[in-house]
């Protein structure tokens, strides 16, 4: 049974990541809005919008409907603090609701393809029917770019590694032995396959000429070699601080829950369960997937997954056309935004049956 194989993995999860047996802290309502939150926002809607007409446009026998939350009140508007108790009491009493449900049409008898503002009464019959649940994730990146960009970048930092240990290994040998013996054999042995694994301190040798250009050089590689060993892919990136209440959502319904990142040209897919069974396998972490600190997302602790490595759902999604929009607050504060129209895409049908199970 699908939530027992869920409980099976979140035993073996680190609770100093995720607890998912203690209450949730609710958070308090946000107080300020900016720009860049109104255009994420717009993002956000683009690609779940995206997303399901490339599921619908693709269907015979199932159909897509938006069912998370979509209310456009924000924070500073009448009403909003309300708006925030009544969806924190949501994510305790039912977890936190993907943005998409995909139902067989004999489960689904309704024209209704947003179903987000439906009563719970009727959710609760509707929802435990559904196929799959779906969190989309949005990300400002054409993926195939970035990719060729990360490439060169890191032939650029190989070459120069390389161009480092011949200038010190030719120069600096018998003062490098002299001075640390074990960075030495280090140096002497960096080849194009170990690169990725060394680890090493730069020291910060000042006493004579010779030996600060040394330290300099060292430094630089140390520097290249950090590069190379970090994080080079574009990710789905489920938060942390969703974990428990995606949980809590699937506990409820039984209802298997997916990730889909939409890039601006593709988009990729995991299974909620392939995402607790890699936190579970701790030895696992910085190889098939990173947790981080997102600057440019409020700093909310992020996994990072290797999107291209996940199933490709949309294999082609055309640019947005985009245009600018403006909000009035109190005060008369002015916000511009960037507002997006849905996307033609490409869905990939083997992909998408591999990934949900679902012979669209």
């Amino acid at each position: 049974m699908y939530i027992d194989r869920l409980n099976c993995l979140i035993e073996k999860i680190n609770t100093n990541l995720v607890d998912f047996h203690s209450l949730r802290k609710r958070t308090a309502p946000p107080t300020q809005l900016s720009s860049e939150f109104l255009t994420n926002k717009e993002q956000g809607d683009w690609a779940e919008k995206t997303l399901l007409k490339g599921i619908n446009d693709n269907s015979k026998d199932h159909v897509a409907v938006l069912y998370g939350r979509n209310d456009n009140i924000i924070a500073g508007e009448s009403g909003f603090k309300e708006f925030y108790k009544q969806y924190q009491d949501e994510l305790d009493n039912i977890g936190k609701r993907p943005d998409i449900l995909i139902f067989s049409k004999k489960d689904f008898p309704y024209s209704d393809r947003d179903i987000s503002s439906w009563g719970i009464e009727k959710l609760e019959k509707i929802v435990p029917l559904a196929k799959c649940g779906i969190e989309v994730r949005s990300s400002s990146f054409l993926i195939n770019k970035y990719e060729q960009f990360m490439s060169k970048q890191q032939d650029d930092l190989i070459n120069k590694a390389l161009q480092l240990k011949e200038r010190i290994i030719d120069k600096y040998t018998e003062e490098l032995k002299k001075r640390n013996i074990e960075l030495y054999k280090i140096i002497k042995m960096m080849s194009v396959e170990n690169m990725h694994i060394l680890s090493f301190r730069a020291p910060s040798w000042k006493s004579s000429p010779q030996l600060e250009e040394l330290s300099d050089l060292i430094k630089n590689l140390k520097t290249c070699i950090t590069g190379i060993t970090g994080r080079t892919f574009l990710s789905i990136t489920p938060k942390i601080e969703d974990l428990k209440v995606v949980y809590n959502w699937c506990n409820h319904y039984n209802v298997p829950h997916y990730y889909v990142q939409v890039f601006f040209d593709k988009a990729y897919g995991i299974s909620f369960e392939k995402i607790l069974s890699l936190l579970a396998n701790p030895e696992l972490e910085n190889k098939e997937y990173f947790i981080e600190s997102d600057i440019k997302n409020q700093n909310k602790t992020t996994i990072k997954i290797h999107a291209n490595k996940e199933k490709l759902i949309l294999n082609k999604i055309n640019l947005p056309k985009h245009q600018s929009r403006m909000k009035e607050l109190g005060r008369g504060r002015l916000l511009f935004y960037v507002e997006f129209e849905r996307s033609l895409a490409s869905l990939n049908k083997d992909s998408f049956k591999e990934l949900f199970g679902i012979s669209l």
